[in-house]
């Protein structure tokens, strides 16, 4: 498995600091597949958040021997989380590789926050922070408008820490494409929206502009690990990215596993040249084995 990187040849897309084995990663031909994991709830008692924890370390240090990156989110489908890398770092100690460890940050917190993150980030060596807007219907205002609005303030703080920016093929994929051309989306490398098997024509076009456009930005797609049928989880999920219940439904009542049904995306999308996942709603305790599940299928 290989991980995140960066590298553009529009604009500002590549930056000039930008460590270059990260970007050598992403440039490597064929598959590669990331993780997703959520840091636990605030307001968990005592007791249940330190096993969550204990649990997310010993997977960020498997993925890290493996070399598989680690995405972290940052307050996932509205839910307050705990602030992941404060924990991590001191926790895993200053020794350890934070090297494949990707967190997520949303422009959702005080500008100043926003911006100890990311030297933080930057300090214990991860490979990068994916900077995104953060969902408009949820929690607190957001402090800049948009994610390439906060990656251009820690771009000044921090040149040459790679910065990840974000992309929607469920909405028009060409203008998300443009979005991501565009000069000042400032970005080195770009995560999407949840797609599918069933949102193949979706990604066709969106990367189909983006090649017309001569943007060759390293996109990381997001894949979701389906974990039931259940009509009121998957209405729960539609909330937040758009679920494809009714296949899915189908797909269960044909007897494929969870992991099948992910895998399946995994397989359809890379033979459509959308060969970089990334890998949500696995739990830590057994993420490893899932995604080895879920790649190998």
């Amino acid at each position: 498995m290989t991980g995140l990187g960066a590298g553009n040849t529009r604009g500002n897309r590549r930056s000039a600091g930008a460590r270059p084995g990260l970007a050598a990663r992403l440039a490597q031909p064929g598959p590669m597949a990331a993780v997703e994991l959520r840091p636990p709830r605030r307001g968990l008692d005592t007791a249940r958040s330190m096993d969550f924890w204990i649990d997310m370390y010993h997977a960020v240090q498997r993925f890290a021997r493996q070399g598989t990156f680690v995405l972290l989110t940052d307050d996932a489908a509205g839910d307050a989380e705990e602030e992941s890398l404060a924990h991590l770092a001191a926790n895993l100690g200053d020794g350890s590789d934070f090297g494949t460890v990707v967190p997520f940050l949303t422009c959702k917190h005080p500008l100043e926050y926003c911006r100890m993150f990311a030297r933080r980030a930057a300090a214990l060596g991860t490979a990068g922070v994916a900077v995104v807007g953060g969902d408009h219907s949820v929690g607190p205002e957001r402090c800049v408008p948009h994610g390439k609005d906060l990656r251009a303030v820690l771009r000044e703080d921090q040149p040459g820490f790679p910065l990840g920016g974000w992309a929607n093929p469920h909405r028009d994929p060409v203008k998300q494409a443009r979005f991501v051309a565009a000069d000042d989306f400032g970005a080195d490398f770009v995560l999407t929206q949840i797609v599918s098997h069933h949102s193949l024509g979706r990604v066709a076009r969106f990367r189909a502009e983006l090649d017309r456009l001569g943007v060759d930005l390293p996109v990381v797609y997001g894949v979701f690990l389906y974990r039931s049928a259940n009509p009121r989880t998957l209405r729960y999920l539609d909330r937040y990215f758009p679920v494809p219940a009714r296949e899915v439904t189908a797909e269960f009542a044909a007897g494929l596993s969870a992991d099948e049904i992910c895998a399946r995306s995994v397989r359809r999308l890379g033979e459509a040249g959308a060969e970089k996942v990334y890998v949500s709603n696995l739990r830590s305790r057994d993420a490893a084995r899932r995604l080895g599940e879920v790649v190998g299928g």
